[in-house]
């Protein structure tokens, strides 16, 4: 006999021991039991924890208020209807069995259908009706479109069919027409956030070195309740509202609304429809211009005929012959008057043409090369001068040291080259005090038009033009200031 350690039991005797299974054994069979007795089977529920294997497989569960069921949808089973996402009601049929490695059971999805459509509506049903109490949907509150635009912003998928025949109508209808894609999902969870961010970052457009748009298109193909349902976001209807660019919302098809269509300023039925509310059809318009046009040149030959009408008739009055002589009579003064003004305009021309010449020959006496050409000259017989005295002076050293009566200095050296050296040091500063030697350490000279050099910036005004002087040359300006600031160091600007 023997003790169970745990609960202290008689261990049975061998031949009336119960059979022992093993866990696999335990779990082939209520996997057996499951599938026999259940079999295929449908299931309604709420899609949550969903994980999307690279294989294709889907794996998530089913819930509800009370209870959860394990679900796999493997990458073989086409089905339609089988993208999904977290929080989507559906309705699945497949088999259930148990997944023997980890001893549960779950659901082998066959079919996948969208559940809840009902739900749904009532819900949208409710949003409308508060919306509308609050006067969002109102028509005084919507705005015109530009008859014209040149620029439209168009929210919608890059890859959507939507986009592409969008693009085709304004091709067609309006050419000229610049079209900005905002990218973004319109269909699954955070698609409405998305179109919220590019609604209001087109309204900031300027902000992010974009032009603004005069038209946002919003616009999406068709779809079920289920695929448009991010169109009936809140959010996105009060930032449409919201929005200072009008907004035409595109979405689905003629039979589809949602709550983004009554907020837009314009509903469209279609994407396409929307472009061709968006823009004006350049052949339409073209065709209105050219019947303007013969409609007026009908006018016109018209209004012609008539006066020409009257004019023959005037002219073959008795009356008229008076006023032809006084037109006559006029014309031959204003002839007179003419040639009055011309000879008026050639003498003033004359006057101005000597007064410029007059002035010219001021400016080439105070041209600032001339005036540096007087100094050098006037340098030059300087050094010249210098020089013949120096010579002068050294034929008196020599003709002392000849007749022994030159004078020495304490070190022995003649009392003459202590002149001479200050000679040569006074020469030196004359050369650097020179102005060309001026002009080549980097300065420059500026001179009025009439050759005054400039020394104040109180000397200049707006307008007024300068003659500046440069080692190899001279150059023009004139002087332009935001605000006239004749204190020193504060000068206009020169250009």
């Amino acid at each position: 006999m023997s003790v169970d350690l745990f609960s202290g039991a008689e261990e049975p005797e061998p031949e009336a021991r119960a059979v022992v299974y093993s866990v696999s054994e335990v779990t082939r069979l209520v996997r057996g039991l499951i599938e026999k007795g259940l079999g295929t089977v449908w299931v309604e529920g709420e899609v949550s924890n969903l994980r999307k294997q690279p294989s294709g497989h889907q794996y998530f569960s089913v819930k509800d208020g009370g209870a959860q069921l394990s679900c796999v949808l493997f990458g073989r089973t086409f089905t339609k209807g089988s993208a999904l996402a977290d929080g989507m009601q559906v309705r699945l049929r497949g088999r259930m069995t148990v997944y023997e490695a980890r001893g549960v059971y779950q659901l082998n999805v066959q079919q996948v259908e969208m559940a809840g459509a009902g739900a749904l509506q009532a819900k949208f049903e409710a949003l409308k009706r508060r919306l509308y109490a609050e006067g969002l949907f109102d028509e005084e509150r919507k705005r015109a479109l530009p008859r014209f635009p040149g620029r439209i912003a168009v929210v919608t998928s890059p890859s959507g069919a939507a986009l592409r025949d969008m693009l085709q109508v304004f091709e067609r209808r309006a050419p000229w027409l610049r079209v900005m894609i905002s990218p973004v999902r319109v269909q699954g969870q955070g698609a409405a956030e998305e179109m919220i961010a590019a609604i209001e970052q087109l309204n900031r457009a300027e902000e992010w070195g974009l032009p603004e748009p005069e038209v946002i298109v919003l616009a999406r193909g068709g779809g079920s309740i289920e695929d448009l349902w991010e169109f009936n976001s809140e959010a996105l209807a009060r930032a449409i509202a919201a929005s200072a660019i009008p907004v035409v919302s595109g979405v689905g098809h003629e039979i589809d609304f949602t709550i983004a269509d009554f907020a837009a300023d314009v509903r469209a039925a279609t994407p396409s429809v929307a472009a061709e509310l968006v823009a004006p059809d350049s052949a339409a318009w073209q065709r209105r211009v050219r019947q303007f046009g013969e409609q007026l040149g009908r006018c016109m030959e018209s209004k012609i005929g008539v006066m020409r009408g009257r004019l023959e008739y005037l002219g073959r009055a008795a009356l008229f012959g008076e006023p032809q002589r006084r037109l006559r009579e006029a014309v031959q003064s204003v002839d007179f008057a003419a040639e009055d003004l011309e000879r008026s305009m050639r003498d003033a021309l004359a006057r101005g043409r000597r007064r410029v010449e007059e002035l010219h020959a001021v400016i080439r006496r105070h041209r600032p090369d001339q005036v540096l050409e007087l100094a050098g000259q006037r340098l030059a017989g300087v050094r010249h001068r210098l020089g013949m005295a120096l010579q002068g002076r050294w034929r008196e050293v020599a003709q002392g040291f000849q007749q022994g009566a030159l004078r020495l200095d304490a070190a022995g050296r003649p009392h003459l080259e202590q002149a001479r050296q200050r000679l040569g040091r006074v020469a030196e500063m004359l050369r650097l005090l020179a102005p060309q030697t001026v002009l080549e350490r980097g300065f420059s000279i500026s001179t009025l038009e009439d050759g005054t050099v400039v020394r104040s910036a109180g000397q200049l005004k707006d307008g007024t033009r300068l003659v500046t002087r440069l080692p190899d040359g001279s150059v023009s300006s004139v002087v332009e200031s935001g605000k006239q600031d004749a204190r020193p160091g504060k000068p206009g600007r020169a250009s």
